[in-house]
């Protein structure tokens, strides 16, 4: 498996500057937030999508997700004219589903989880003869999705410690390469929801490992570890840590009363992270990555009850 560099992150940035405007990375709540959420596609992932299909010849792609990374590969392909097939777990969240709809791709839900859809999409582009788009042991993707902490240790390049949420672990190992490359001295934490720690034990274990998926942190609920994500994080990550998702659903919250940021779930959990070990992280200039603002109707109806 090709192993993504940093000259190919470089690349990625020349590509992506055609397609996408840099983000902002806003001070607030004490921390530096790096605002993804406002992408085209809600999302950090349309980088990756954008950056895969801007060099991929292929007759056509089959994709498997809870559904950022659905949009993304949605949006690149109707772009790049290229037929698209996404494959969601059954009864997806409306926003995403909606979403990866009107941009022309063809959606099927199968499975009652993220593995479960995974494994139809494999089957569907073997029967159909596409070219299978993975989650996360993509290096183009992770180069693509890579830009944003480009850009982040552009806009601010003394931060101290940034904290990315990972599900696959492409953003997390992504924050990894840019950060060995030029901010060396700087930490990178990975959060992911302890109701779905497979990427988490995945590194600890420093092997792949299978695990239960309960989270309803949609874009933190994967079931495995992959192994080109994994292969960075063992080589460059600071720390990994797991927050229960009432945490993360109270990080939500605090991110739309005090930050007027919305925030999925996924783009909630590093600043659970943050708020969950505040000594750690005193006297540090700390930036917390936003992933993403599509919630669902209900998930944003449930953050401000709680609230």
């Amino acid at each position: 498996m090709r192993i993504p560099t940093f000259p190919d992150v470089l690349r990625a940035n020349n590509t992506l500057r055609r397609y996408l405007a840099p983000t902002p990375l806003r001070s607030a709540l004490g921390v530096f937030i790096k605002h993804e959420n406002v992408q085209p596609t809600g999302a950090f992932k349309v980088r990756g999508g954008l950056n895969l299909l801007a060099g991929l010849k292929a007759q056509g792609i089959v994709g498997y997700s809870t559904g950022n990374h659905a949009q993304s590969l949605a949006y690149a392909a109707a772009i790049f004219d290229v037929p698209c097939v996404i494959v969601m777990p059954v009864n997806p969240n409306p926003t995403k589903a909606n979403a990866v709809r009107s941009l022309g791709a063809e959606l099927v839900e199968a499975g009652a989880n993220f593995d479960e859809a995974r494994q139809h999409a494999v089957d569907l582009a073997k029967e159909r003869g596409l070219r299978l788009v993975s989650a996360a042991d993509e290096p183009d993707i992770i180069a693509g999705v890579a830009t944003a902490y480009l850009e982040l240790f552009q806009q601010q390049p003394d931060i101290d410690t940034v904290i990315v949420p990972a599900g696959s672990g492409s953003g997390a190992a992504a924050a990894c390469l840019v950060a060995a490359a030029v901010a060396p001295t700087c930490e990178i934490i990975a959060v992911q929801s302890a109701q779905s720690p497979a990427a988490h034990d995945s590194w600890r274990a420093e092997e792949i490992v299978d695990r239960p998926n309960k989270t309803v942190a949609e874009g933190l609920a994967t079931g495995s570890g992959f192994e080109l994500p994994q292969h960075i994080l063992r080589r460059h990550l600071t720390d990994f840590v797991l927050v229960d998702d009432a945490a993360i659903r109270h990080a939500q919250w605090v991110m739309l009363r005090d930050a007027q940021t919305l925030a999925e779930s996924a783009g909630a959990a590093p600043l659970a992270a943050y708020l969950a070990e505040p000594d750690r992280f005193r006297d540090k200039k700390v930036a917390l990555v936003c992933t993403g603002a599509n919630a669902s109707e209900a998930e944003i109806r449930d953050t401000v009850y709680r609230g």
